[in-house]
C-alpha cells in the first residue's frame, strides 16, 4: 500500500455503532405488550445487544418470531460494518406495562445497552395498533 494510501486510511473517522428507524407499535388491546422496532448499524467492531429498555415500560424484552412462535433473546451480535433489522414478523423488543399516557403521535427513547457497557439511544415514533409503519 503505498504511504498515502496509508496515512489517509489512518485519518479517516471510525464508523460508529448506530441506530435508526425506531418506532413503537401500540398494542390493539389495553394492558397487553407494545413492540418496538429499529435498525442497527455496526461500528468499527462487532458488538453484542444485550437489553433495550424505555421509560414508556416497566420491561422490556428482546424476542424472535419463529415457525411456532416467539423465543427470547437473551443477545443480538452485531457484525462489525453489519446492520441487524428489528422489525415485525422477525426481532423485536415486547414492551410490558406501557405507561397508558404514551399515544400515538407522539415519540418515546430506547435506550440500547451492549455486552462492553455501550449505550446508544434512539427517537421512537409511537403508532397505534391499526396504523401504518412509520418506516418504509
Amino acid at each position: 500500500m503505498p504511504v498515502a494510501a496509508l496515512l489517509l486510511a489512518c485519518c479517516g473517522k471510525p464508523v460508529a455503532l448506530t441506530a435508526d428507524h425506531a418506532w413503537v407499535r401500540l398494542p390493539a388491546v389495553p394492558g397487553r405488550p407494545a413492540a418496538a422496532y429499529f435498525t442497527l448499524h455496526g461500528g468499527a467492531a462487532d458488538a453484542t445487544l444485550v437489553a433495550v429498555a424505555t421509560p414508556a415500560a416497566l420491561r422490556a424484552e428482546m424476542h424472535e418470531s419463529m415457525a411456532g412462535g416467539m423465543h427470547p433473546l437473551g443477545s443480538v451480535a452485531l457484525p462489525a460494518g453489519g446492520t441487524v433489522t428489528f422489525a415485525p414478523g422477525g426481532r423485536h423488543v415486547m414492551l410490558f406495562d406501557v405507561d397508558p399516557r404514551l399515544k400515538p403521535g407522539r415519540a418515546t427513547t430506547l435506550t440500547l445497552r451492549f455486552a462492553d457497557g455501550h449505550r446508544l439511544s434512539a427517537r421512537a415514533t409511537v403508532v397505534g395498533a391499526a396504523d401504518p409503519s412509520p418506516v418504509s
